[in-house]
């Protein structure tokens, strides 16, 4: 099948077992990667998966190219491995799907060059800077009256004695990748102002303390954070779903979910959409929130400008993120859709130590633990359709530990 005849296979709603249309390119490959690859591949859309690690997603049966690279967390090196890439296995045309924050940035700022062999479905870097920092997104949520935690961005150590809230309180980096790297952590817990000042200097050191912000923590783990998830086009969502944790790890700042189960809370919506629309975004995107027992409102904490961790969820719930992105970008019929509540994702290699913690510190019912995992729809990796990449993953636990702390 040629290109054109794709396209049209693909306005029709066929099933895509034909021929071989434009493919797909995902860039990172671990298992949100892997929900990707799954999704497209069960099309008949060929995918080639570029990682830096050591990757599961290429192990998939659904897969047809897999590509080792150097780096991927350094602007220049991914451009260029991107274009080489492209050029060599002839993926004209193909679609990218990037799967962390630096590559949004890199894509974004790139658009131009890469858009000579690729499709680009990343918005122009005006629009994606209100989302990759943090300053930029707290700045655009107090603009249009978007509830967030109380935050602090200072430049110096002296600057902490403005800080007049409680303890906790809340360390965390503007933009994502500068911390997290070095760290392995989402956050830290500040306890003390003497903890206050010491873990300030230690963050300024990996990130500049320019970069460093400090927050209000609001009270409660996981099960009082939602996200709002969207295919998000001209002002509106075309697919959309809100999800709440159910476990994350680690507990108190999850690196990722565990548990998480879809639900219906229209606020979120008007929230995310309102932001959205101010920025003119086009594409897949998660919108985190957290509900504050204290006044009830839910604050803005992050957005991601991409597939997220438990996007495969969607697929099951009647929205499949992937697909929807992938059909827009080819010119393809996409019918507006809304997943369904009462679904529930889990990924069983970090769900079950993890939920395990949560029993014996007495925060988890071992009945309710128990019956989460005899309830779930979709496991993020296990599937017997394509039983290779869960196999690997279990193969790669010492690593996985080592580079990211699993």
């Amino acid at each position: 099948m040629n290109a054109s005849r794709a396209i049209d296979v693909l306005r029709s709603g066929t099933m895509l077992n034909l021929g071989r249309p434009p493919g797909a390119v995902v860039i990172g490959g671990d298992y949100q990667g892997l929900g990707i690859v799954r999704s497209l591949g069960r099309m008949g859309v060929p995918v080639c998966v570029i990682d830096d690690e050591h990757s599961i997603s290429r192990f998939s049966r659904y897969a047809t190219h897999g590509v080792r690279v150097p780096d991927l967390r350094q602007e220049q090196p991914t451009i260029e491995a991107l274009l080489r890439i492209g050029r060599s296995l002839d993926l004209q045309g193909w679609v990218l799907f990037p799967t962390r924050d630096e590559i949004v940035a890199a894509l974004a700022r790139n658009r131009t060059t890469l858009a000579e062999i690729f499709r680009v479905p990343v918005p122009e870097w005006d629009t994606v800077h209100w989302m990759l920092d943090k300053r930029n997104t707290y700045q655009l949520a107090k603009q249009l009256g978007i509830p967030f935690p109380k935050t602090w961005s200072l430049l110096t150590e002296e600057a902490l004695d403005q800080i007049d809230s409680p303890f906790p309180l809340v360390l965390k980096p503007a933009i994502k990748e500068h911390f997290f790297y070095a760290t392995k952590a989402k956050a830290w817990r500040i306890n003390s102002r003497a903890e206050l000042r010491l873990m300030f200097r230690r963050a300024s050191e990996l990130t500049g303390a320019s970069e460093v912000l400090i927050q209000d923590m609001i009270p409660g783990d996981g099960r009082q954070q939602f996200s709002y998830c969207a295919f998000f086009k001209e002002g509106k969502a075309i697919g959309s779903m809100v999800a709440r944790r159910r476990r994350q790890h680690p507990h108190d700042f999850g690196r990722a979910s565990t548990f998480v189960e879809t639900i219906d809370l229209p606020a979120l919506e008007a929230l995310s959409s309102r932001f959205l629309r101010s920025i003119n975004y086009y594409g897949l995107v998660e919108v985190e929130f957290k509900l504050d027992p204290r006044d009830g409102q839910f604050k803005l904490l992050d957005i991601n400008a991409r597939t997220w961790g438990y996007h495969a969820l969607g697929t099951h719930a009647g929205v499949d993120f992937p697909s929807l992105l992938y059909r827009d970008q080819l010119a393809a019929a996409v019918e507006p859709c809304r997943g369904r509540p009462g679904v529930a994702w889990v990924r069983l290699l970090t769900d079950i130590p993890t939920g395990l913690l949560d029993v014996a510190a007495g925060r988890l019912p071992f009945g309710d633990f128990w019956r989460s995992l005899r309830s779930y729809h979709i496991e993020a990796v296990f599937n017997r359709e394509d039983p290779v990449p869960g196999i690997v993953e279990c193969a790669l636990i010492p690593y996985l530990t080592v580079k990211r702390g699993f």
